[in-house]
């Protein structure tokens, strides 16, 4: 095997290949136009390798210990260097395994997530049509050889580089290669280049050079791309550089108060770091990078899978969708009425005609439900498809050069009635006529599809008009009023005229406020667009006679009044709209060039399928805005609490030891939040930094005041010692916190509805265990009595029910206050309109 392997030829480069003939090309790549042998085309996939980039990846022990290697890391490690110096042993024991503890949650985090994205990326593996063993199949673009005989058509991201070798013509996109603006014919003999996009046409042709030999793969700049950060992460981010610096802050207040108070330097340093260490959230990049994988898997099972993490946030906050009528809002299932005949024509000559116009190797709905007409198949067997030019949204109309039983030659197609009949050039009585039946289907929502053939001399004649009907989905009616409820307003958009737009519409329970696309359009300036168009489009239950370009119009004008907009579509014209959509989807059978462009790609038919991303995107932004809240409450109750009680006792109220102790407890259950259970939002949900910010200063503000009112009753009425002063204070601060938790994670009361998933109840449940058994049998810190602990857990049991009434109340006044001031500033805004404008008109 190996010995034949070495007699493939080397990859060919683009000279090469343009100075040999297509004959010439085939020998060189011991190819024909039948294809490969499946055989063939394993060997020589192990002598030349997958056709795709490899990416440069770092060992996973190299990756493991960058984890020892870094700011926080550095903090740590100096923390052990000075235990070690100063001989506390067991200080010294519990800071390695902090690092250590450190470094294994951050590796395993990156590491889960991503394995997500990477089977995410399986999942919009790209696939490509190749002859192999004389047959047509459908294989990953991966397997691609060089001497595979593939096709490319409308939509097509080309796999590889291939020579065209026959068929009319192909419209390349090759801008993101050459930076030609305009889309390049290609004819046979043409080169092709690897991830262009086929605009038009259809072709066939032989790969030449794969992966890294291709044209894309030597120019491509092999390194690692920045992730992208969303809005959501920012903030978040930013919370994190906020609590640094006021973390930083208090310490330095710390230690300069610890110096004048003259304690000895060596322990204070190490007690600061730690306590830097402790407050600074080390865990927030792996807690929402982890969050947001485990989230996007969830959505792969419901049948939507992201492309691009960040795109969840979008989707939680989307308050318009803009949903294509054909195959999510009905079936696309096409069944086919009575014709309406012209020009003499009998019925089976109408659907003959209409089937030779078809492509029957790949036929699409509008061809299932004309052969299904035509009933038997074996009437196509006396005629010979010559020549096919396939159905295209600018030419909407199909086209075929036929050889009759009797040698004789004719042309046939079939389209959009207006362009078929625009073909034929028929008198005005028969386009009157015409255009009389294909209101008339509009009426009844039927989809009108003109059929032409020429005659003896060349003329095209128009025969008749196939009504057709794509029927409602079972749930479509009822998911609309689902996602309705839930805050989304749909807008259906279809190809078809607006009679048949209204029909549908009706049906769907969507409203007969039906806009024609040429409404579509973008105003002389954004003050145009805010006030006109995006009014109409905003007011509109859907629109008619959409053309792509028109979508993407539509979702400017949307967004011109701060709505978040998705976007559904499924060709490769519609990919502008999906990228400039908040959240493009592409649905169910898109081509790879529409899901290139998307944010989300459906894998099941239906609109149910976004309603459950909605809801599933909803959840996971929960579930962040949770972490957010509960990550600044902690830090402002440990890091306040720590430097006044220093500033006001002169004591450490808890040991360095106790604070190492503290992180690894609250970290292990924080790690479980991505699967927590979360209440669903009834509206779009968007970053509220006020929101987030007040009730976590609500929350850690009361927990300061609880910690200290205990550190009194302990002091003046127990009694205690100073060593089990910092036991109790080290028992509370670890109790109150997975308490806060439980009342951080929901805007509603902490015991309703939905509980806590079991992953972190129980996690929760089991660090609280180690801690009663740390304080109770005296593991690194002071025993306490086991009445003191149960003391202390009814004493923070007492408090979080204050805690939670308070977060309640501040939640109501936020609900109250946040809307009268968002009517004052729009009334506010209004009234400088109306002053512009009247200065303007003086």
């Amino acid at each position: 095997m190996k010995q034949k392997q070495q007699h493939f030829p080397p990859p060919l480069d683009g000279d090469k290949v343009r100075s040999l003939e297509a004959d010439a090309l085939l020998q060189y790549l011991q190819s024909d136009l039948h294809g490969l042998s499946e055989p063939d085309a394993q060997a020589r996939l192990d002598f030349y390798g997958a056709n795709a980039i490899q990416e440069k990846r770092t060992s996973p022990l190299l990756k493991f210990l960058s984890y020892f290697w870094g700011p926080i890391a550095w903090m740590i490690e100096v923390a052990a260097i000075l235990s070690a110096i100063v001989h506390h042993t067991e200080d010294l024991v519990i800071i390695l395994v902090l690092l250590v503890f450190n470094a294994v949650v951050g590796f395993w985090q990156e590491y889960q997530a991503g394995n997500a994205i990477e089977q995410l990326k399986k999942q919009l593996a790209l696939k490509s049509w190749v002859c192999r063993d004389g047959e047509w199949r459908e294989v990953d673009a991966r397997q691609l050889v060089p001497g595979d005989i593939v096709r490319i058509r409308l939509g097509d991201v080309v796999p590889a580089d291939i020579v065209l070798v026959s068929g009319e013509y192909l419209s390349i996109d090759q801008s993101a290669l050459t930076g030609e603006s305009l889309p390049v014919d290609k004819r046979t003999g043409d080169l092709i280049y690897s991830s262009s996009i086929a605009k038009q046409g259809e072709m066939t042709g032989i790969v030449t050079a794969t992966g890294a030999h291709t044209y894309f793969g030597k120019t491509a700049k092999l390194v690692s791309s920045a992730k992208t950060v969303s809005h959501f992460q920012k903030a978040v981010l930013t919370i994190g550089d906020y609590l640094i610096f006021m973390s930083l802050v208090l310490i330095a207040i710390l230690v300069l108060v610890g110096l004048e108070r003259h304690l000895p330097v060596m322990e204070l340093v190490q007690f600061a770091l730690i306590l830097a260490v402790a407050s600074i959230p080390v865990a927030m990049p792996a807690v929402l990078s982890v969050t947001m994988a485990v989230g996007a898997m969830s959505l792969a099972k419901l049948k939507a899978i992201v492309s691009r993490l960040e795109s969840i946030e979008e989707l939680a906050g989307m308050d318009i969708l803009c949903s294509d009528k054909t195959g999510t809002l009905t079936k696309n299932e096409l069944t086919m009425g009575e014709p309406a005949l012209f020009n003499g024509a009998d019925e089976q000559a109408v659907i003959l005609t209409a089937a030779l116009a078809s492509e029957l190797d790949n036929s699409d709905a509008i061809d299932n439900a004309i052969l299904q007409k035509l009933g038997d198949k074996k009437l196509l067997a006396s005629y010979k498809q010559e020549n096919f030019i396939p159905f295209d949204p600018i030419k909407k109309r199909t086209e075929a050069e036929i050889k009759g039983p009797d040698g004789a030659h004719f042309k046939v197609s079939k389209g959009a009635p207006q362009v078929v009949l625009d073909l034929c050039n028929p008198d005005q009585g028969m386009r009157k006529q015409a255009e009389q039946v294909v209101n008339e289907c509009a009426v009844k929502g039927y989809r009108a599809l003109g059929v032409a053939r020429t005659d003896e001399a060349g003329r095209w004649l128009f025969l008749g008009i196939l009504p057709l009907y794509d029927p409602p989905r079972e749930d479509a009616r009822e998911t609309i009023r689902e996602v309705i409820e839930h805050g989304v307003d749909i807008k259906m958009v279809t190809g078809d005229n607006i009679a048949i737009a209204k029909q549908i519409s009706r049906e769907l329970g969507l409203g007969q406020n039906i806009l024609l696309a040429d409404q579509i359009i973008s105003g002389k300036d954004k003050e145009d667009v805010v006030h006109n168009v995006a009014r109409c489009a905003e007011r509109a239950n859907g629109f008619a006679q959409v053309f792509p370009e028109h979508k993407y119009w539509l979702v400017k004008d949307l967004q011109a009044n701060n709505h978040l907009v998705g976007m559904t579509g499924d060709g490769v014209n519609d990919a502008p709209a999906l990228k400039q959509a908040d959240v493009g989807i592409a649905v169910s059978g898109a081509t790879d060039a529409a899901r290139a462009a998307a944010d989300l790609v459906l894998t099941a038919p239906g609109l149910a399928v976004i309603s459950h991303a909605i809801d599933e995107a909803r959840r996971i932004f929960e579930r962040m805005n949770a972490y957010a809240i509960y990550r600044i409450t902690e830090t402002i109750r440990i890091m306040l609490f720590m430097v006044l009680a220093m500033l006001v006792y002169n004591i450490y109220p808890i040991t360095a030891i106790m604070i190492i102790l503290l992180a690894l407890l609250n970290d292990v259950p924080i790690l479980t939040i991505a699967k927590d259970n979360t209440h669903l939002s009834s509206h779009p949900v968007r970053w509220n930094m006020r929101r987030v910010l007040t009730i976590a200063t609500v929350l850690g503000t009361v927990g300061v005041v609880e910690t200290f009112l205990l550190m009194i009753i302990a002091e003046n009425y127990f009694h205690v010692s100073t060593a089990e002063l910092q036991t109790i204070i080290f028992l509370k601060l670890a109790v109150a916190g997975h308490l806060t938790l439980f009342v951080a994670r929901t805007r509603h009361g902490f015991l309703t509805q939905p509980f806590p998933a079991p992953l972190l109840l129980f996690a929760i449940i089991g660090t609280q265990i180690v801690a009663v058994l740390i304080t109770g049998l005296g593991w690194f810190v002071t025993p306490i009595s086991w009445e003191y602990i149960g003391m202390i857990w009814a004493y923070c049991l007492f408090w979080v029910f204050i805690e939670d009434a308070l977060k309640l109340m501040t939640y109501r006044h936020l609900e109250n206050v946040i809307p009268r001031h968002r009517r004052f500033l729009t009334r506010l805004g209004r009234s400088m309109q109306h002053h512009s404008r009247n200065h303007n008109h003086r």
